[in-house]
């Protein structure tokens, strides 16, 4: 089992890649959020868009439990249970669609699903400014659809982050709620993926498994860094950063 492990990396050069991007889901589950997103194309460079997604499950569900465990007592319940439910349709429609289509359509739909949460925040906050309300957010189809968005796309390749940080950023959350709210609902999705890419999809194996294993300290290192940079960062600068990280990491999908 080792050997056949190891040999899914087969140059230096991709486990420097791999342990990069380890730090850097653990940095975005505690602090920087989606610049684990940023990882997304490279873990698809290295093993295949489809064949990625079930390598990066269990070391995001690794990298959720250090979040959730951190931020405990920080999360919005809330605006969790407005997602769950049509996150779990999106889900399942990732799950039939992903049957269906290549590697590279497989990226082309990640990609598109950012940039669409970005544009719809973009067209909301436009529509915010012109009435000078917030209501737009109040809207009966405003969670359903970030729900539905946001279960297709981390079915679809682990990719619900960029997505959710964009409904969150809507809803007028300070950067702590917003990190413990993202951390705690995207655990819950990525448990509930286990199964259905375990006996469905069939892209889950002990060689992934060992590979995650062997990647637990840089996602605690991340996570380390991640917790500290929440701290540093004032307010608006944090949301800067995010949301151009969700932006380039949406390019990087599409175009590579």
């Amino acid at each position: 089992m080792w050997d056949n492990a190891l040999a899914l990396i087969p140059s230096p050069m991709g486990w420097v890649l791999y342990f990069f991007c380890a730090m850097l889901i653990g940095t975005s589950k505690t602090g920087i959020q989606n610049v684990g997103t940023l990882a997304v194309p490279l873990f698809a460079l290295l093993f295949g868009a489809k064949y990625s997604t079930g390598i990066v499950l269990i070391l995001l569900c690794i990298a959720d439990l250090v979040a959730v465990i951190y931020y405990r007592k920080q999360f919005n319940w809330s605006e969790v249970k407005k997602l769950l439910p049509f996150a779990a349709i999106g889900l399942i429609i990732g799950l039939i669609v992903g049957d269906y289509i290549d590697d590279r359509i497989f990226k082309i739909l990640m990609g598109a699903c950012i940039i669409l949460g970005v544009g719809i925040m973009l067209w909301g906050n436009r529509q915010d400014k012109i009435n000078q309300s917030t209501e737009f957010t109040k809207k009966w189809w405003y969670s359903p659809l970030f729900g539905l968005i946001t279960g297709f796309s981390t079915m679809i390749g682990n990719a619900a982050g960029p997505t959710l940080t964009v409904y969150l950023f809507s809803k007028k959350l300070d950067k702590y709620t917003l990190v413990a709210t993202g951390a705690w609902f995207i655990m819950i999705l990525n448990f509930s993926k286990i199964p259905l890419q375990l006996f469905v999809w069939k892209n889950l194996s002990w060689e992934g498994f060992v590979l995650n294993l062997l990647a637990i300290p840089f996602i605690l290192l991340g996570g380390f860094i991640g917790i500290k940079l929440v701290k540093i960062l004032p307010e608006r600068e944090f949301k800067i950063v995010i949301l151009s990280l969700v932006v380039l990491s949406a390019l990087m999908l599409i175009v590579f």
